[in-house]
């Protein structure tokens, strides 16, 4: 007959093993005691230093060093001609509604401190050229005035169109941009300073393009109106224009 199994052996084997690690410890450690202070932790509220809040911050969608990405490029001298410090300081604090910008000031529900924000603020700045001169088309991206669509349909294809088709809706090489998923993810304003400012990380020049007639502030105002004009509109809540937004770049 088979010895019958030892129902105490797992068991003893349980308290070897936990005797070897208490004789690991020298017995001298309390294994239910709390886990020593971390004086190397860093709180992240004190943290100032610009390249560290961009990067974990910005760069994902403005790209390294405000090169741009899926967003305009922060570094832009024509971009940085157009956005005054409060303008930088109102937006990365508050963001944008109904745009893929979000806010990232604490009193708005983010995380930076004031004094974060203020440090991005200094650092974007900082990327501006010695002697840069506010462009003097700039306040037409914080007006509330909105432009007539049906002009800025023919401003759009004289003035874009070579790139961006006549009709807005690109080709094989430039995606649309009166498609309802790129607009309704824009402001005006946003839309404004692009068309000032370009994206040069894309290619594009905007109104500035070397050799073409600038855009007066009225065709500029009428394009975007046309640009904003293919959002979806809902029924129960209308997306942010010209006129219902305070209309920072």
């Amino acid at each position: 007959m088979s010895e019958a199994p030892t129902l105490g052996r797992p068991r003893s084997l349980v308290l070897v093993g936990l005797a070897l690690a208490l004789a690991a410890c020298d017995g001298k450690r309390d294994l239910l005691a709390q886990p020593p202070p971390l004086d190397n932790v860093v709180d992240p509220r004190t943290i100032l230093s610009f390249d560290a809040l961009y990067g974990a911050n910005c760069a994902g969608c403005h790209g390294t060093r405000g090169k741009g990405g899926l967003a305009v490029g922060l570094a832009s001298p024509a971009y940085l001609s157009i956005a005054s410090d409060a303008t930088l300081r109102a937006v990365i604090a508050t963001g944008r509604a109904k745009t893929a910008m979000p806010a990232f000031a604490v009193s708005a529900g983010g995380m930076l401190t004031d004094a974060q924000v203020d440090a991005l603020v200094a650092g974007i700045r900082a990327w501006a050229p010695a002697g840069l001169q506010r462009d003097p088309q700039a306040s037409i991206c914080q007006a509330s005035a909105f432009g007539d669509p049906g002009r800025g349909a023919k401003v759009f294809a004289d003035h874009c169109g070579s790139c961006h088709g006549a009709d807005g809706r690109g080709n094989h090489e430039v995606g649309s941009v009166i498609d309802e998923s790129f607009v309704a993810l824009v402001s005006d304003a946003s839309l404004c300073t692009t068309a000032l400012a370009g994206r040069p990380d894309l290619g594009c020049a905007g109104a500035r393009r070397n050799g073409a007639t600038p855009m007066s502030d009225e065709e500029i105002s009428d394009m975007v109106a046309w640009l904003s004009s293919h959002r979806q509109r809902s029924s129960r809540e209308l997306y942010r224009s010209a006129e219902a937004e305070s209309g920072t770049p």
